[in-house]
Order: structure tokens, then C-alpha cells, then sequence
């Protein structure tokens, strides 16, 4: 059986079901302990509010995982994903060599092109067309994985132009590049140019005819589709009941049919720990 692992979605939102609280800290004491006992990583979403009402509490992507991998130092910690946009690749890598080096080597980066054009202009932020968004990801991951792996760095791009850049100390080991994105023509092919995980979204069917267009781009670019973890991400309930674990387990099974080996769960607001362990133990365990 291909080994599966699982990731825990850790929503930053303060939604009123948890009382304005922001879900993640409401989950810290009982729920969290629980997930790091039955997962492998956890994930938080890179926004800065919310969707149905932008007023919610909302925290940074950033430093809540620095957080997470500080409490948890069983679990990988990742964005799901982060906005290249939102930070200048050049202190993504700096942070990023950072956070490896304080959680011994438990960073995975998790990140796209970015798409929320409101979020964008609120920010002021310049919102280019796709192409150029996928365009300047590019960029950045190649100028991100330079820093992490060159004595110095120079670089002279469309987007971006460092000259003689160090970057210390180097992180060990350099973290997987994880690409979320499933747009056909351009970002998977960047994801089969340089990711070392890809991330999508949809259904088992839409997810499989997007695997087929990328085992293509790969094909094209001389790469070993295999070479690529495969993950994906679900918004599913905790189980409450062995039902609940069973159809949950009829729900998981085509993903995993399809040969994706990381899948992130979103289980929206969860309080009783209880839940979490019916989780770990009746529908993980059933696929490890």
C-alpha cells in the first residue's frame, strides 16, 4: 500500500461558532494534541480576513506557523498557500531558513500565484493577470530556492534583481517547494518545472483529468511525474460515530485511488478532541 499521510487544516478565522475566537487558538489546548498524535502536518490558509465577513478576526499565515511548529514538534507546518505577492520572495527565503532552523527541519512551503483581487486592492497591492502572477511565482521560486542553496546570489530578472545575496545559515534540509494551483496551460507546468509537491483542489474526477495534464507537461519538460508528491484538500466533518467514520472512509478512497499520497483535511470548527481521535484512529489508520 502507498504510504499515506495526513494534514490538519488550522483555520485562523474567528468565526462566530467559536465565539470571535480564532479557531487555531481555540483548538491549542485539547484539539491540537490530539491532531499532532494522529497527523502528519498542519496547515494554515495565507489571508488577512475573512470571506462571508471581512470584520472576523482573522491571524497571519506566518507567524502562526511558526507558533504551530514551536507547540507541535511533531508536525511539518506549511501554508495552504502562501501568496508570493504578499511578501518579497527575498524575505520568504530568509524566513524560511529561519523557521527551519528553529523546527529542525520541519518546513514545507506551500505556495501560489495568489488570486484574491479584492484582497489585493485593500492592501494596495498591484494585482497583475494571471500570467503574469504565474509568471512572477516562477521567478521567485527559482530566485528562493538560489538563496538556499548559493554561496551568493545574483540574479537579474523580469520581477526581481537581487546582486550578491548571501543567505545564512542554509536550511537543512531545504524545505519542498509545494505549488497550489490547477490552471492547465501555465501553472501546471510550472508545477512540473519546479514543485516538489503539488497542491489541487475538486472533486476525484477533476483532480484526475488535472493529473493527466500534468503527467503531460512533464512528459514535455523531460520529468518523472512520480517525482512529485501528489496532495489535495478536503473539507470534510470530524466523524462523530463509526457511520460517520465509514462514510468518511468511502469518501477519502478515490482520492487515494488515484495515487495522491498527502491529504490536507479541513474539519472546519472542531472542539471536542474526542472527534479528532475517532478521526485518527478509525479512518487515517485505515489507509497508513
Amino acid at each position: 500500500m502507498t504510504h499515506m499521510q495526513f494534514g490538519w487544516n488550522a483555520p485562523v478565522i474567528g468565526v462566530p461558532e467559536s465565539g470571535g475566537q480564532p479557531i487555531v487558538m481555540q483548538e491549542l489546548d485539547q484539539v491540537l494534541p490530539v491532531v499532532a498524535q494522529h497527523f502528519d502536518t498542519v496547515w494554515t490558509p495565507d489571508h488577512f480576513y475573512g470571506f462571508d465577513r471581512i470584520d472576523d478576526p482573522f491571524l497571519e499565515c506566518w507567524t502562526t506557523l511558526t507558533w504551530l511548529a514551536a507547540t507541535f514538534p511533531q508536525l511539518k507546518v506549511g501554508g495552504l498557500v502562501m501568496c508570493n505577492n504578499y511578501r518579497h520572495p527575498t524575505l520568504l527565503a530568509h524566513m524560511g531558513k529561519t523557521l527551519q532552523a528553529f523546527s529542525g527541519g520541519r518546513l514545507i512551503l506551500g505556495i501560489g500565484a495568489g488570486w484574491r483581487a479584492d484582497e489585493y486592492a485593500r492592501h494596495g497591492l498591484t494585482f497583475d493577470p494571471p500570467a503574469a502572477r504565474i509568471r512572477q511565482l516562477g521567478e521567485a521560486i527559482r530566485l528562493i530556492r538560489a538563496m538556499w542553496t548559493q554561496p551568493r546570489t545574483t540574479i537579474t530578472g523580469t520581477y526581481y534583481q537581487v546582486r550578491d545575496l548571501p543567505c545564512e545559515p542554509k536550511p537543512d534540509p531545504i524545505p519542498p517547494i509545494m505549488i497550489g494551483g490547477g490552471g492547465e496551460k501555465l501553472m501546471l507546468r510550472l508545477v512540473a518545472e519546479l514543485a516538489d509537491w503539488w497542491d489541487c483542489g475538486g472533486t476525484p474526477e477533476a483532480y484526475a483529468h488535472k493529473l493527466d495534464v500534468l503527467h503531460k507537461h512533464c512528459e514535455d519538460v523531460g520529468r518523472d511525474s512520480a517525482t512529485i508528491v501528489q496532495s489535495t484538500q478536503i473539507e470534510v466533518p470530524a466523524p462523530a460515530d463509526a457511520a460517520g467514520s465509514r462514510a468518511l472512509i468511502a469518501k477519502l478512497q478515490p482520492y487515494i485511488d488515484l495515487g495522491i499520497t498527502h491529504m490536507i483535511l479541513d474539519c472546519g470548527v472542531v472542539t471536542d478532541p474526542e472527534r479528532v481521535r475517532r478521526l485518527g484512529e478509525d479512518v487515517l489508520a485505515r489507509f497508513r
